[in-house]
């Protein structure tokens, strides 16, 4: 694969993965939802591990691994149902939840627990293969070593896209953060838990619809 050709792979996942990430979904809503509560630190690690989902998904993609992207494209209805009822779990958890002081500094601590509950979320949509083996069948090519470095270097764009676009909303949520107040992230509690709500009831009756 030429240089060139490589960057434009590259340049071309890292505008893809910052136009899907950008939408606001689920994550979305949770991602600033823990900013303004938690802190940048929080929000963004939140955001990485949707992102590391998606490339994950976008390697399985990549690499052609049939039986792997078959089960879990079979496996579809258990995983997002059981995506969905995390949703709802989480949703209501967040609705009800009683806000930190927001003069208070972020809590110190390790922030696995926000990358990995949004990996796994990430994860009970295993559809995402399909979205990459789309894009991925635009590169034109039928698997030899150019398209397979084309493919992975996409996957990597998409990957540093999608941590870009968290990165800025973290840091723009977080810089807003300072200015609210105790009786405001009792509301942003709300409106996150009722939204998250909404996205996992609409996901359990779309299986229902199934």
């Amino acid at each position: 694969m030429e240089p060139a050709e490589a960057l434009r792979a590259l340049l071309k996942g890292l505008a893809l993965g910052f136009s899907i990430a950008a939408p606001v979904g689920p994550i979305g809503v949770l991602v600033i939802r823990r900013t303004m509560t938690r802190g940048f630190r929080s929000g963004f690690a939140s955001g990485l591990g949707a992102a590391s989902a998606d490339a994950v998904y976008g390697v399985i993609a990549a690499a052609g691994l049939t039986l792997v992207s078959d089960f879990l494209v079979r496996q579809a209805f258990w995983m997002r149902l059981l995506g969905g009822g995390f949703l709802l779990v989480l949703g209501a958890r967040i609705f009800f939840s009683r806000p930190p002081d927001p003069d208070a500094p972020p809590p110190r601590g390790g922030s696995g627990g926000d990358y990995f509950s949004t990996f796994l979320l990430t994860l009970s949509n295993p559809m995402t293969i399909i979205a990459f083996a789309a894009i991925l069948g635009g590169l034109g090519a039928s698997g030899g070593g150019a398209f397979r470095l084309g493919a992975f270097l996409l996957v990597l764009g998409v990957f540093s896209g999608s941590a870009l676009w968290w990165l800025t909303l973290s840091a723009l949520v977080g810089a807003f953060r300072a200015r609210l107040t105790g009786g405001a992230l009792v509301w942003v509690n709300r409106a996150a838990g009722a939204v998250i709500i909404v996205f996992a009831v609409a996901i359990l009756l779309g299986l229902a619809a199934d």
